[in-house]
Order: C-alpha cells, then structure tokens, then sequence
C-alpha cells in the first residue's frame, strides 16, 4: 500500500471513531407521527397520483406513445401552417419548412465570424478549468478539515 492509503485508512478510522462517540439523537415526538402519517399518505395515493416511476409498464408506455404522436402532429401542423396548406402533400410542405430552417440556420453560422468561435470555445475552457480549480480546492479544504478530527 502507498502513503495515500495509508492516510486515506487512518482518517476513515478517526472519522469512524467520531461518528461513533456522538451520543444517539431521537426525533420529537410530534416529527415521527407526522412522517410516518405522510409516508402512509403517500402509500395509499393511487398509481396516476405517484410519480412517474411508480406508474405501471403499460401506463408509461401509452402515456410515452400519446406525447410522440402529439409532438409529431404540433410538428406536423406547424409545418402545414407554415408552408401556406397548397397544392402539396403535407409530406413535401414539412421537408420544404425544414429545407427552409436549415438553410437559415446554415445562413446564420456563416455571418458569424470565425473569431467570436475561437473566443467562445477559449472562454468555455477557461470557464471548465476554473470549474475544475474550484472542485479541487473544495475538496482539499474538506480533506484537511476531515483530517484534522480527533
């Protein structure tokens, strides 16, 4: 084992030792009823009423197939409404809107100058690198406060 073992070790051992000289803590009274009469409120709430995750299989997926087929017709009759509802097929005014919005997209980046690119992605990585510098120095100071228990 190497020295960062060795002290990663010994400070698990004193915060072990810590925690377990502390003296047990009872919550009031009035807490304990309170949450476990929420917790059986909850319990008995039907499965619409829970989130999501508690819904059964076959109600996720109908309810997943509903939002795809809605936002499919929002998209669809959007596009409709956009292309002015002629003589073409909903099919081909839809691939024209979206020709139309990538070519204006395309049209955008290009008036963009290269510059403001390379400053962006220089100020994303100096904003990462501080990110990280602040990550570290939390935790270096968390280390040496952990440390330092009895």
């Amino acid at each position: 084992m190497n020295q960062t073992d060795d002290a990663d070790q010994e400070l698990a051992r004193r915060l072990d030792r810590a925690l377990h000289e502390l003296p047990l803590r009872h919550a009031p009274p009035t807490l304990e009823s309170r949450v476990f009469g929420e917790l059986a409120r909850r319990v008995a709430l039907p499965w619409w009423r829970q989130s999501f995750a508690c819904w059964p299989g076959y109600a996720r997926t109908l309810f997943f197939a509903i939002c795809v087929a809605l936002n499919g017709m929002v998209f669809a009759g959007g596009a409709w409404i956009v292309a002015g509802a002629g003589s073409m097929p909903a099919w081909h005014q839809a691939s024209a809107v979206a020709a139309a919005a990538a070519a204006l997209s395309g049209s955008m980046v290009r008036a963009i100058p290269p510059a403001w690119f390379y400053e962006g992605a220089a100020v994303a990585a100096v904003l990462y690198a501080l990110l990280f510098a602040l990550g570290a120095t939390a935790y270096r100071t968390l280390w040496v406060d952990l440390r330092e228990l009895p």
